[in-house]
């Protein structure tokens, strides 16, 4: 068993310094070219996979929990330090230098199709961390960050994911109401459509409701969803136009996968959990054993503590620095790179988990979240209620 890194540490951050690991991940589109030009190794246009999937498990396997937590005191400080804001900034260049220099490189016909497609692998990891470095900014008050979030998630096509993130999975969280939280024995692969087309039709309601109450049109300027799909126009059009049409294949590529990586990390977070119902018949506050927890340190410093995500939620105005893990959450039993891998392996993810779901609550299946028999039945019935309001 491993030992945690800074369980003694009296230090206000012992991580302050190896926040900045976190720009390895939008790094990795960046460096490819370089990688095989100096090597003559074509694996490093596929460096993303190997990144994400191969060194970052056996990295949380070897270094082992994170075990450090935020001291009261410090609370304060932490929030309001801005270097922590500038880590999730620099972010952004580093994405978007990578994704133009990937339009060039699809362009040029001195790449093979197979190793332009590993350029658009690698392309997708990146995109897919970007919604995360999105996530985080999303949720900040200040204007510049919410308009930074928006700008994250044009590459991958995703921009209603910052209305339905906000505005639905953070209320209906581990409820069957929510298409982000998976069902006790519902496969990755049944899960992923359903939570996809759930999610965005879910946005299309809760932007149509938001301008309603304020008084706006839908075709407007204060239109959350229009102004992200804007964004992502402009960007694809613009490597269209300077690259040519041959990208277009690459970039759909890239984006699938950006939103395939976010979702399946959905499909982790909740998995089979279900909030208790109140005598009134509404649902429980968000607590910490409505999320799953891992605090293995390296993916805690890819993801900006997304893998706190207990406290994120119980919490959802906290900064990634301040969020603590808390022994009340369910715990999983690796790092999120390693779980993505369980989940693509519906046999092996639900031998490694759903007894975990049954043991969070002591056995009695009443309390889980359960996949119904009609769980299709989700994003007609969603369709209706967006279509007829």
């Amino acid at each position: 068993m491993h030992m945690p890194i800074f369980q003694n540490s009296k230090a206000r951050d012992p991580k302050r310094y190896l926040w900045i690991l976190g720009l390895i991940a939008p790094s990795c589109a960046v460096v490819p070219s370089q990688l095989v030009a100096r090597t003559g190794l074509p694996i490093f246009w596929w460096i993303g996979p190997v990144f994400v999937l191969v060194l970052i498990p056996l990295l949380d396997l070897s270094v082992g929990d994170d075990g450090s937590n935020p001291r009261d005191q410090d609370y304060q400080a932490l929030s309001e330090d801005r270097y922590y804001r500038w880590c999730t900034y620099l972010f952004l260049p580093l994405q978007f230098t990578g994704l133009f220099v990937a339009g060039y490189l699809w362009a040029s016909p001195e790449l093979s199709v197979a190793d332009k497609l590993g350029l658009a692998v690698t392309l997708g990891f990146v995109s897919g961390i970007g919604i995360n470095a999105a996530h985080e900014l999303g949720h900040r008050a200040e204007h510049l960050e919410r308009w930074l979030a928006k700008i994250a998630l044009a590459q991958s096509c995703y921009g209603h994911f910052f209305v339905e993130h906000n505005h639905g999975h953070h209320v209906r969280v581990a409820t069957p109401e929510d298409p982000a939280s998976a069902r006790f024995g519902e496969s990755l692969w049944g899960f992923l459509p359903r939570s996809a087309i759930g999610g965005f039709l879910s946005a299309l309601a809760l932007e149509r409701e938001r301008l309603s109450r304020k008084r706006k049109r839908w075709f407007s300027r204060h239109n959350q969803l229009l102004q992200a799909w804007t964004m992502s126009a402009a960007l694809w059009g613009a490597l269209i136009v300077i690259f040519g049409l041959e990208v277009i294949p690459y970039l759909i590529l890239q984006a699938m996968l950006g939103a395939g990586l976010l979702e399946t990390v959905n499909y982790i977070e909740h998995y089979g959990l279900l909030r208790p119902r109140r005598a009134n018949g509404k649902y429980a506050r968000c607590s910490p054993r409505d999320s799953w927890n891992s605090d293995r340190l390296v993916t805690n410093l890819l993801l900006f503590h997304l893998q706190r995500h207990s406290d994120h939620h119980a919490n959802p105005g906290r900064r990634y620095q301040t969020l603590r893990s808390s022994q009340q959450a369910p715990q999983l039993p690796a790092g999120y790179a390693t779980m993505i891998l369980l989940a693509a392996v519906p046999p092996l993810w639900h031998a490694v988990m759903d007894h975990r779901v049954l043991e969070h609550y002591g056995g009695d299946r009443s309390l889980v979240n359960t996949k119904p028999e009609a769980a299709h039945h989700f994003p007609l019935a969603t369709l209706r209620h967006a279509l007829h309001r």
